[in-house]
Protein backbone atom coordinates (compact mmCIF):
# COMPACT_ATOMS: atom_id res chain seq x y z
CA UNK A 1 0.00 0.00 0.00
CA UNK A 2 1.35 3.34 -1.14
CA UNK A 3 1.77 6.21 1.10
CA UNK A 4 -0.78 9.42 1.55
CA UNK A 5 1.87 11.53 0.81
CA UNK A 6 2.92 9.05 -2.26
CA UNK A 7 -0.71 9.11 -3.47
CA UNK A 8 -0.82 12.97 -3.98
CA UNK A 9 2.36 13.17 -5.77
CA UNK A 10 1.40 10.23 -8.08
CA UNK A 11 -2.00 12.46 -8.45
CA UNK A 12 0.41 15.19 -9.47
CA UNK A 13 1.59 13.58 -12.11
CA UNK A 14 -1.36 12.73 -13.94
CA UNK A 15 -2.68 16.30 -13.72
CA UNK A 16 0.58 17.27 -15.16
CA UNK A 17 -1.55 16.68 -18.40
CA UNK A 18 -4.98 18.15 -17.57
CA UNK A 19 -6.63 19.83 -19.87
CA UNK A 20 -4.55 17.87 -22.72
CA UNK A 21 -6.84 15.32 -22.94
CA UNK A 22 -10.77 14.34 -24.05
CA UNK A 23 -11.36 13.32 -20.92
CA UNK A 24 -10.07 16.38 -19.03
CA UNK A 25 -11.33 18.72 -21.27
CA UNK A 26 -14.68 16.83 -20.75
CA UNK A 27 -14.39 17.61 -16.89
CA UNK A 28 -13.31 21.74 -17.71
CA UNK A 29 -16.38 21.85 -20.17
CA UNK A 30 -19.06 20.25 -17.18
CA UNK A 31 -17.09 22.92 -14.00
CA UNK A 32 -17.55 25.62 -16.71
CA UNK A 33 -21.02 24.66 -17.28
CA UNK A 34 -21.92 24.86 -13.27
CA UNK A 35 -20.37 27.63 -12.83
CA UNK A 36 -20.62 30.64 -15.16
CA UNK A 37 -17.75 32.13 -13.75
CA UNK A 38 -14.95 29.97 -14.60
CA UNK A 39 -13.16 29.02 -17.53
CA UNK A 40 -10.94 26.39 -18.78
CA UNK A 41 -8.29 29.14 -18.35
CA UNK A 42 -8.92 29.74 -14.36
CA UNK A 43 -9.41 25.92 -14.26
CA UNK A 44 -6.09 24.80 -15.50
CA UNK A 45 -4.25 28.21 -13.71
CA UNK A 46 -5.59 26.10 -10.40
CA UNK A 47 -4.32 23.08 -11.50
CA UNK A 48 -1.29 24.33 -12.67
CA UNK A 49 -0.89 25.85 -9.17
CA UNK A 50 -1.69 22.91 -7.33
CA UNK A 51 1.03 20.72 -9.03
CA UNK A 52 3.79 23.18 -9.06
CA UNK A 53 3.33 24.34 -5.08
CA UNK A 54 1.51 21.47 -3.63
CA UNK A 55 1.97 18.08 -5.12
CA UNK A 56 6.26 18.40 -5.94
CA UNK A 57 7.77 15.43 -4.47
CA UNK A 58 10.80 16.96 -3.30
CA UNK A 59 8.64 20.26 -1.69
CA UNK A 60 6.06 17.63 -0.30
CA UNK A 61 8.60 15.87 1.94
CA UNK A 62 10.01 18.85 3.07
CA UNK A 63 7.17 20.38 4.34
CA UNK A 64 5.54 17.51 5.87
CA UNK A 65 9.40 16.92 7.93
CA UNK A 66 8.28 19.50 9.95
CA UNK A 67 5.17 18.36 11.69
CA UNK A 68 5.67 15.10 13.67
CA UNK A 69 2.41 12.65 12.46
CA UNK A 70 3.13 9.69 12.91
CA UNK A 71 1.47 9.82 16.84
CA UNK A 72 -1.89 11.78 15.37
CA UNK A 73 -5.17 9.97 16.39
CA UNK A 74 -7.16 9.29 13.58
CA UNK A 75 -10.66 11.30 14.06
CA UNK A 76 -13.31 12.37 11.51
CA UNK A 77 -12.91 16.04 10.07
CA UNK A 78 -15.56 17.59 7.85
CA UNK A 79 -14.40 20.06 5.32
CA UNK A 80 -16.85 22.30 4.09
CA UNK A 81 -15.76 23.98 1.18
CA UNK A 82 -15.97 26.94 -0.92
CA UNK A 83 -16.72 27.45 -4.35
CA UNK A 84 -15.68 31.07 -5.60
CA UNK A 85 -12.41 29.76 -7.61
CA UNK A 86 -11.77 26.37 -8.57
CA UNK A 87 -10.06 23.48 -6.05
CA UNK A 88 -9.87 26.50 -3.75
CA UNK A 89 -10.60 23.76 -1.11
CA UNK A 90 -8.25 21.23 -1.90
CA UNK A 91 -5.20 22.29 0.44
CA UNK A 92 -7.50 21.38 3.11
CA UNK A 93 -8.44 18.14 2.14
CA UNK A 94 -4.65 17.48 1.31
CA UNK A 95 -3.81 18.33 4.75
CA UNK A 96 -6.80 16.07 6.53
CA UNK A 97 -5.02 13.28 4.42
CA UNK A 98 -1.72 13.67 5.50
CA UNK A 99 -2.28 13.63 9.25
CA UNK A 100 -4.45 10.17 8.74
CA UNK A 101 -7.31 11.95 9.82
CA UNK A 102 -10.44 10.75 7.93
CA UNK A 103 -11.99 13.80 5.72
CA UNK A 104 -15.77 14.27 5.25
CA UNK A 105 -16.22 16.45 2.18
CA UNK A 106 -18.76 18.80 1.55
CA UNK A 107 -17.93 20.71 -2.23
CA UNK A 108 -19.59 23.74 -2.68
CA UNK A 109 -22.29 23.56 -5.65
CA UNK A 110 -20.22 25.49 -7.67
CA UNK A 111 -17.01 23.47 -7.46
CA UNK A 112 -17.94 20.38 -7.17
CA UNK A 113 -17.57 19.26 -10.75
CA UNK A 114 -13.61 19.57 -9.97
CA UNK A 115 -13.72 18.54 -6.25
CA UNK A 116 -15.21 15.15 -7.30
CA UNK A 117 -13.06 14.71 -10.10
CA UNK A 118 -10.08 15.00 -7.68
CA UNK A 119 -11.40 12.94 -5.36
CA UNK A 120 -12.12 9.94 -7.78
CA UNK A 121 -8.50 10.08 -9.14
CA UNK A 122 -7.35 9.65 -5.29
CA UNK A 123 -9.26 7.05 -4.95
CA UNK A 124 -8.41 5.46 -8.03
CA UNK A 125 -4.86 5.40 -6.96
CA UNK A 126 -5.04 4.46 -3.53
CA UNK A 127 -8.81 2.96 -2.63
CA UNK A 128 -8.36 2.92 0.96
CA UNK A 129 -7.83 6.80 1.53
CA UNK A 130 -10.47 7.46 3.77
CA UNK A 131 -12.49 10.16 1.60
CA UNK A 132 -16.35 10.47 2.71
CA UNK A 133 -19.46 12.77 1.91
CA UNK A 134 -20.45 14.58 4.41
CA UNK A 135 -23.92 15.76 5.32
CA UNK A 136 -25.72 17.85 8.33
CA UNK A 137 -26.05 14.55 9.91
CA UNK A 138 -22.67 12.88 9.88
CA UNK A 139 -20.87 13.18 13.10
CA UNK A 140 -17.27 14.33 13.07
CA UNK A 141 -14.78 15.13 15.62
CA UNK A 142 -13.04 18.14 14.19
CA UNK A 143 -14.18 20.86 11.48
CA UNK A 144 -12.46 22.69 9.10
CA UNK A 145 -14.75 25.22 7.03
CA UNK A 146 -15.04 28.21 4.58
CA UNK A 147 -17.20 31.00 3.05
CA UNK A 148 -18.47 33.95 3.27
CA UNK A 149 -18.30 36.03 6.50
CA UNK A 150 -22.36 35.26 7.24
CA UNK A 151 -21.49 31.63 6.32
CA UNK A 152 -18.07 31.92 8.84
CA UNK A 153 -20.48 32.81 11.77
CA UNK A 154 -23.58 30.24 11.13
CA UNK A 155 -20.40 27.88 11.21
CA UNK A 156 -18.90 29.39 14.48
CA UNK A 157 -22.16 28.61 15.76
CA UNK A 158 -23.09 25.24 14.10
CA UNK A 159 -19.77 23.70 15.37
CA UNK A 160 -19.32 25.67 18.62
CA UNK A 161 -18.56 22.21 20.73
CA UNK A 162 -16.09 20.61 18.66
CA UNK A 163 -12.32 22.13 17.43
CA UNK A 164 -12.69 23.92 14.56
CA UNK A 165 -11.30 26.32 12.09
CA UNK A 166 -13.00 28.89 10.27
CA UNK A 167 -12.78 31.45 7.39
CA UNK A 168 -14.65 34.16 6.29
CA UNK A 169 -13.96 36.78 3.85
CA UNK A 170 -10.22 38.72 3.45
CA UNK A 171 -8.82 40.98 1.41
CA UNK A 172 -5.09 41.68 -0.02
CA UNK A 173 -3.29 44.54 -0.90
CA UNK A 174 -0.45 45.39 -2.99
CA UNK A 175 2.05 47.63 -2.07
CA UNK A 176 4.85 49.53 -4.98
CA UNK A 177 7.51 51.44 -4.54
CA UNK A 178 7.46 53.18 -8.05
CA UNK A 179 10.13 50.96 -9.72
CA UNK A 180 8.22 48.84 -11.25
CA UNK A 181 8.94 47.57 -14.33
CA UNK A 182 6.30 46.88 -17.45
CA UNK A 183 6.76 43.17 -16.70
CA UNK A 184 6.28 44.07 -13.14
CA UNK A 185 2.82 45.62 -13.74
CA UNK A 186 1.75 42.75 -15.85
CA UNK A 187 2.14 40.71 -13.18
CA UNK A 188 0.09 43.04 -10.92
CA UNK A 189 -2.19 42.76 -13.17
CA UNK A 190 -2.47 38.53 -12.72
CA UNK A 191 -3.01 39.27 -8.91
CA UNK A 192 -5.86 41.72 -9.49
CA UNK A 193 -8.01 39.40 -12.14
CA UNK A 194 -6.73 36.16 -12.43
CA UNK A 195 -9.84 34.35 -11.17
CA UNK A 196 -11.65 37.93 -11.79
CA UNK A 197 -11.38 39.11 -8.19
CA UNK A 198 -13.11 36.31 -6.64
CA UNK A 199 -10.61 35.17 -4.55
CA UNK A 200 -9.37 36.49 -1.02
CA UNK A 201 -6.10 36.37 -2.31
CA UNK A 202 -6.78 38.70 -5.24
CA UNK A 203 -4.99 42.04 -5.10
CA UNK A 204 -8.23 45.28 -4.51
CA UNK A 205 -6.59 47.64 -3.20
CA UNK A 206 -2.96 49.04 -4.88
CA UNK A 207 -0.74 51.45 -2.30
CA UNK A 208 1.43 54.14 -3.97
CA UNK A 209 4.03 55.98 -3.19
CA UNK A 210 2.65 60.00 -3.67
CA UNK A 211 3.27 61.15 -6.85
CA UNK A 212 4.12 57.65 -8.65
CA UNK A 213 1.21 57.11 -11.72
CA UNK A 214 -1.38 54.45 -11.22
CA UNK A 215 -0.58 52.07 -13.79
CA UNK A 216 -2.66 48.86 -14.30
CA UNK A 217 -2.93 46.39 -17.42
CA UNK A 218 -6.16 44.83 -18.96
CA UNK A 219 -6.59 41.24 -18.08
CA UNK A 220 -5.39 38.73 -21.24
CA UNK A 221 -9.04 37.72 -21.90
CA UNK A 222 -12.66 38.83 -21.09
CA UNK A 223 -15.03 37.04 -18.79
CA UNK A 224 -18.73 38.19 -19.57
CA UNK A 225 -19.80 37.64 -16.13
CA UNK A 226 -16.91 40.11 -15.11
CA UNK A 227 -17.54 42.63 -17.98
CA UNK A 228 -21.38 42.66 -17.17
CA UNK A 229 -20.42 43.56 -13.32
CA UNK A 230 -18.21 46.40 -15.07
CA UNK A 231 -20.78 47.94 -16.93
CA UNK A 232 -23.35 47.74 -14.35
CA UNK A 233 -20.82 49.37 -11.93
CA UNK A 234 -19.87 51.76 -14.12
CA UNK A 235 -23.42 53.08 -14.49
CA UNK A 236 -24.24 53.40 -11.08
CA UNK A 237 -21.14 55.29 -10.37
CA UNK A 238 -21.78 57.85 -13.15
CA UNK A 239 -25.96 57.64 -12.15
CA UNK A 240 -24.46 58.63 -8.26
CA UNK A 241 -21.69 60.98 -9.48
CA UNK A 242 -19.02 59.12 -7.73
CA UNK A 243 -15.47 59.51 -9.04
CA UNK A 244 -13.75 56.81 -10.82
CA UNK A 245 -10.92 56.11 -13.24
CA UNK A 246 -12.52 54.48 -16.11
CA UNK A 247 -9.88 51.87 -17.30
CA UNK A 248 -12.20 50.45 -19.65
CA UNK A 249 -11.69 46.95 -18.15
CA UNK A 250 -12.35 47.89 -14.98
CA UNK A 251 -13.05 51.15 -12.16
CA UNK A 252 -9.98 52.97 -10.03
CA UNK A 253 -11.61 54.53 -7.41
CA UNK A 254 -8.96 56.42 -4.71
CA UNK A 255 -10.11 55.21 -1.37
CA UNK A 256 -7.61 53.73 1.57
CA UNK A 257 -9.96 50.63 1.62
CA UNK A 258 -10.52 47.34 0.29
CA UNK A 259 -12.74 47.27 -2.52
CA UNK A 260 -16.09 45.58 -2.13
CA UNK A 261 -16.48 45.54 -6.04
CA UNK A 262 -14.79 42.65 -8.06
CA UNK A 263 -15.12 45.19 -11.00
CA UNK A 264 -13.33 48.57 -9.01
CA UNK A 265 -9.62 48.36 -7.40
CA UNK A 266 -9.36 50.98 -4.84
CA UNK A 267 -6.03 52.93 -4.89
CA UNK A 268 -4.49 55.36 -2.35
CA UNK A 269 -0.73 57.44 -1.90
CA UNK A 270 1.54 56.83 0.75
CA UNK A 271 4.45 58.91 2.60
CA UNK A 272 6.33 56.67 3.98
CA UNK A 273 6.67 52.78 4.38
CA UNK A 274 6.19 52.87 8.27
CA UNK A 275 2.77 54.71 7.47
CA UNK A 276 1.66 51.72 5.13
CA UNK A 277 3.36 49.23 7.85
CA UNK A 278 0.80 50.33 10.23
CA UNK A 279 -1.96 50.82 8.48
CA UNK A 280 -1.79 47.07 7.23
CA UNK A 281 -1.15 46.15 10.90
CA UNK A 282 -4.07 47.96 12.25
CA UNK A 283 -6.06 45.72 9.77
CA UNK A 284 -4.11 42.38 9.66
CA UNK A 285 -7.14 40.80 10.50
CA UNK A 286 -8.91 41.06 7.07
CA UNK A 287 -5.75 41.11 5.51
CA UNK A 288 -5.26 37.86 3.46
CA UNK A 289 -1.81 38.54 1.89
CA UNK A 290 0.32 41.08 1.09
CA UNK A 291 2.13 41.58 -2.38
CA UNK A 292 5.35 43.71 -2.79
CA UNK A 293 8.83 44.02 -2.60
CA UNK A 294 9.24 46.99 -0.05
CA UNK A 295 7.36 45.73 2.94
CA UNK A 296 7.69 43.22 5.30
CA UNK A 297 4.99 41.19 6.22
CA UNK A 298 4.09 37.49 7.25
CA UNK A 299 2.21 36.80 4.34
CA UNK A 300 4.03 38.83 1.86
CA UNK A 301 4.52 37.58 -2.14
CA UNK A 302 5.88 38.61 -4.65
CA UNK A 303 4.19 40.45 -7.58
CA UNK A 304 2.49 38.10 -9.70
CA UNK A 305 2.48 35.15 -7.08
CA UNK A 306 -0.44 36.16 -5.03
CA UNK A 307 -2.41 33.09 -6.61
CA UNK A 308 0.87 30.22 -6.59
CA UNK A 309 0.64 29.88 -2.75
CA UNK A 310 2.88 27.91 -1.70
CA UNK A 311 2.88 24.88 1.22
CA UNK A 312 3.57 27.20 3.79
CA UNK A 313 1.24 30.10 3.09
CA UNK A 314 -2.06 29.13 4.99
CA UNK A 315 -5.06 30.85 4.24
CA UNK A 316 -5.61 33.58 7.89
CA UNK A 317 -2.06 32.78 8.51
CA UNK A 318 -3.45 29.55 10.35
CA UNK A 319 -1.16 26.59 10.33
CA UNK A 320 -3.79 23.88 9.30
CA UNK A 321 -1.80 21.17 9.91
CA UNK A 322 -0.90 22.20 13.35
CA UNK A 323 -4.66 22.63 13.79
CA UNK A 324 -5.08 18.75 12.86
CA UNK A 325 -2.18 17.12 14.83
CA UNK A 326 -3.24 19.31 18.17
CA UNK A 327 -6.72 18.84 18.20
Amino acid sequence: MITVADSFVRLGERLQNFGNDDYTRSIIDEACAANEWFAAEDICCAVDAICKQFLAHGKLQEWLSRYNISSVEPKRVAVIMAGNIPLVGFFDLMCVLLCGHTALVKPSSKDKVLTEYIISELKSISAELPILPYSDSSECDMVIATGGDSAAAYFQSRFASIPSLIRGSRHSLAVLDGSESEADIKALSRDIFTYWGLGCRNVSLVMLPRGCELRILPPDRQNEMYRGCYLSTRAIMAMTSRTYIDLGFALAVELRDFSDNISCVNYCYYDSIEEVERWIKERDSVIQCVVSRCVEHPRRVDLGCAQYPTLNDYADGIDVMEFLISN
